[in-house]
């Protein structure tokens, strides 16, 4: 099987209850549509997902403390701290001390940091507004509500890291290379298979 056609999906058998296909399809299309972004923002601006997704949060608010931040993100305050230092060190953001918490730092974008952003995420959305173009805009909204349903019916696993706010490590971005998007996966566990399941 050619290398560009191996996902998740190729890991199912036929008896495979649907409930795991369908989860391994949505696993599918979020790892295709991330390795893609990953790609794209390594080749067009030298940068990576965490990074952009800090500079996100720090765009949609006037300043966050790196607790606050920490929580957003859903990473430890160890891979915060790592990506604002280079983030500063590069000019997109300035630290700040917070009032009445001599311990607490605030992060916020700089003027210029600001306007770099605003390019770098106006690009970004036209990614994946291509990237879901093979959905028509009612099926997008349809997807999405299902999805939403499904969202709020995960919300209600205590034992989620999302449930509970524990921050999980940053993922290593990989470098991708120009001349192959695919490059730019990252390779998954291994998923378990199961025998003597139930059929759907």
């Amino acid at each position: 099987m050619a290398g560009s056609s191996v996902d998740h999906e190729t890991r199912l058998d036929d008896d495979d209850h649907f409930s795991l296909k369908l989860w391994l399809r949505i696993l599918t299309c979020s790892n295709l549509i991330e390795s893609k972004i990953r790609y794209h923002l390594r080749r067009d601006f030298d940068s990576t997902l965490p990074r952009f997704d800090l500079l996100a949060q720090l765009d949609r608010a006037d300043g966050l403390k790196m607790s606050e931040l920490s929580q957003r993100l859903m990473v430890t305050g160890g891979n915060v701290t790592g990506l604002a230092d280079q983030l500063q060190q590069e000019g997109w953001l300035v630290r700040e001390q917070v009032e009445n918490d001599r311990r607490a730092t605030r992060l916020r974008l700089t003027d210029a940091g600001r306007e770099r952003f605003a390019g770098m995420a106006r690009t970004h959305e036209g990614w994946v507004i291509g990237m879901l173009g093979s959905l028509s805009r009612d099926e997008q909204r349809q997807l999405h509500a299902l999805l939403g349903t499904l969202k709020r019916g995960l919300h209600g696993d205590a034992e989620t890291p999302a449930a509970t706010g524990r921050p999980v490590p940053l993922r290593r971005s990989v470098r991708a290379s120009a001349a192959s998007p695919a490059a730019s996966a990252e390779l998954p566990a291994p998923i378990a298979r199961f025998r003597n399941k139930a059929r759907p």
